[in-house]
């Protein structure tokens, strides 16, 4: 291998940077040993070791610049004493492009050199407002690797490309997607984890001679197949691409899901020992080079006030449990662009509750129905990638983890679910209409809710995991979306479809301000209200489970009313809802979640609706056709003409 010529380099940015002429190396070192880069010959096993010297460190980085170094031809790792590590801040990961699944060899990871060059064709970020957007949550391998997907490169980036036209057809316009940065999904559990592990089919129970000398005994392989851990943050994950380069595949996919209207939002997981800085640097990274949308950002010590206060993501959604508000607004300064987004579990855990007839749930349905914030966007879901499936959901009593090899210890006990009468597949009819029911009324929840929808991917279409409410070690059709659900729900399909087209062609029903209570369009009526048995009184006593919600906005152009009145009943008895009077209007059946379509019928001048149990009813205004006048009869005009005569 030749030597290279080596001169003085630059601290930022840190890792490999390449440039004209070559590539700067900069790596961050706080000890007082030496460092060197380790230079690795593709295709070949030679190595060379370029040491750093001292005058060659800024504070703790250590930077230099080799001349004519030919990035394609190479790849890297940093050195700190005797330690050979990753560079963090690499950005692309040679050694783990085949996805491993049950292939427990411990792989031999480098840094790869990165091109910026990429054509984006124009494509503009959407920057769709949180009240505008319909989210969509998925796994990148599990989407599309079930062989019912029907697309050519399952499991990868390109395979979302191939389901857009699927995506736009459902009417989501932005993805959520789990760790698809570059993460090592083979793992080793010890000790006690050792007896739970033993009946995971896929698992390797002996360990290989050449990676066993340097362990300790009595060590298993396990699947980290979510990705929640310790990653290399600056990597798309190699092994979800279709090619050679998962860069390039990964701009590819932002880029025509652009084109599409579609934003692309990125999980990211931070254990606590990963560092302020470390952090900011990784999302500035993803927006910049990658135009990513936004990040959801998972861990118990994220820098959030950091990440929300840095002028360059400020378009950018960033999405977590909870912020600072005072720290990072001063006062009661509104954002010009509302990027902050509460992502919380509330809404899932007391939606679940009502959806099953809890006692006592009313008062918390109306506030998740109404919840928004004037200076953060709140994502609304009922169900996530832990935790049941929506069909799971209606389906089990009790988690069935059995399959992850922990004694189904794993996973959580309190998901607030019901089987509707029998755990698990059942043959009954009714039982099945009644999930396929208590399905819908999940989704009327999900998108009559004034905050940003989100759905978990194959939910639409009653995608199972057999009662596993942990699926993070299950590479294979428990974990992965089966598509053929799409024709045997097509019905609960169908009606996620009709919902999100409601939900966009109303917009009382995604406000960016809260609702007032109050008359604010002028139209005679609040903006919202709350009904029951009689008009304009909704029994919140707490053994009733059944509301009416009416909303009174504007059409598009602002000119005529917009009336939906939605009625709830989740309680097991058939509830009539009194529907209020409006003026030039009446009440006409939308759609329900019931089998039999609902009537609304007139007695003594008033409407009614007769609501069975646990179903949902949406109703709209209609405006009456105008009373046509009525012509004047010529009699009356000779009369006057007569009359006029005989005053002369």
């Amino acid at each position: 291998m030749k030597k290279y010529k080596v001169k003085k380099g630059q601290p930022y940015p840190l890792g490999a940077y390449v440039l004209n002429g070559g590539v700067n190396f900069s790596i961050v070192n706080s000890s007082d040993e030496d460092c060197s880069v380790i230079l690795y010959k593709k295709g070949v096993e030679q190595k060379v070791r370029i040491d750093i010297d001292r005058s060659n460190r800024i504070g703790n980085i250590s930077c230099i610049f080799v001349e004519d170094l030919q990035p394609g031809e190479y790849e890297y790792n940093f050195r700190i004493g005797d330690k050979v590590f990753v560079d963090p801040y690499a950005k692309r990961i040679m050694g783990n492009e085949k996805w491993r699944g049950a292939e427990f060899k411990q792989p031999f990871l480098r840094g790869g050199f990165y091109s910026r060059e990429f054509d984006w064709q124009g494509a503009q970020q959407p920057h769709i407002p949180y009240n505008e957007s319909i989210m969509y949550c998925l796994h990148v391998r599990g989407f599309t690797k079930h062989r019912s997907s029907g697309v050519k490169h399952r499991g990868t980036f390109e395979g979302i490309i191939e389901k857009i036209p699927y995506l736009k057809e459902l009417g989501v316009n932005s993805l959520e997607l789990m760790p698809a940065y570059e993460f090592e999904e083979c793992e080793w559990a010890s000790g006690a984890e050792l007896a739970l592990s033993q009946t995971i089919e896929y698992q390797v129970q002996h360990i290989d001679e050449e990676l066993s000398a340097d362990k300790e005994p009595q060590r298993a392989r396990r699947l980290n197949y979510w990705g929640f851990k310790e990653a290399y943050y600056f990597a798309p994950k190699t092994s979800y691409s279709s090619d050679a380069n998962p860069c390039v595949e990964f701009k590819k996919m932002v880029r025509e899901l652009h084109k599409n209207g579609i934003e692309v939002i990125m999980q990211f997981y931070f254990p606590d020992n990963i560092k302020p800085g470390y952090i900011l640097d990784i999302i500035k990274h993803w927006v910049i080079e990658y135009q990513i949308d936004g990040v959801h950002l998972k861990g118990g010590k994220v820098p959030v006030t950091l990440i929300a206060t840095e002028p360059i993501l400020a378009n950018a959604k960033i999405m977590c449990e909870h912020f600072s508000l005072d720290e990072i607004y001063a006062g009661a300064e509104i954002p010009a662009y509302k990027n902050l987004g509460y992502y919380r579990d509330e809404f899932m855990y007391d939606m679940r509750k009502y959806l099953k007839g809890d006692s006592d749930m009313l008062k918390s349905f109306q506030y998740h129905m109404r919840n928004i914030s004037a200076s953060c966007g709140v994502v609304n879901y009922i169900t996530n990638y832990y935790g049941f499936t929506l069909n799971d959901l209606v389906s089990y009593d009790r988690k069935h983890n059995e399959e992850n090899g922990e004694n189904n210890s794993d996973g959580n006990d309190y998901n607030y679910s019901w089987n509707c009468g029998v755990e698990g597949p059942s043959r009954k009819k009714a039982i099945n209409q009644l999930r396929k029911r208590q399905m819908k009324n999940a989704l009327c929840f999900l998108f009559t809710a004034q905050g940003t929808p989100l759905i978990m991917s194959g939910d639409e279409f009653g995608n199972s995991k057999n009662g596993n409410n942990n699926s993070y070690c299950q590479d294979n059709e428990t974990g992965w979306v089966d598509w053929r659900g799409l024709s045997k729900n097509a019905d609960i399909y169908e009606f996620a479809k009709l919902l999100i087209k409601f939900r966009q062609a109303h917009g009382i029903l995604h406000l960016d301000t809260s609702l007032s209570m109050l008359d604010r369009y002028g139209c005679g009526y609040p903006d919202l209200s709350y009904h029951g048995e009689e008009a304009w009184k909704a029994q919140l006593d707490s053994y009733n489970r059944h509301i009416g919600i009416m909303y009174c906005g504007m059409d598009g152009e602002g000119k005529e009313g917009d009336y939906i009145y939605i009625a709830y009943n989740m309680h097991w008895e058939t509830h009539r809802f009194a529907l209020p009077s409006l003026a030039d209007y009446e009440w006409v059946h939308v759609f329900d979640t019931n089998e039999t379509p609902i009537d609304v019928e007139s007695d003594k001048g008033s409407s009614y609706a007769d609501i069975p149990p646990r179903s949902i009813a949406v109703l709209a205004g209609r405006k009456l056709p105008k009373t046509q006048p009525k012509p004047r009869a010529k009699t009356c005009a000779i009369g006057r003409k007569n009359k006029k005569s005989d005053s002369k």
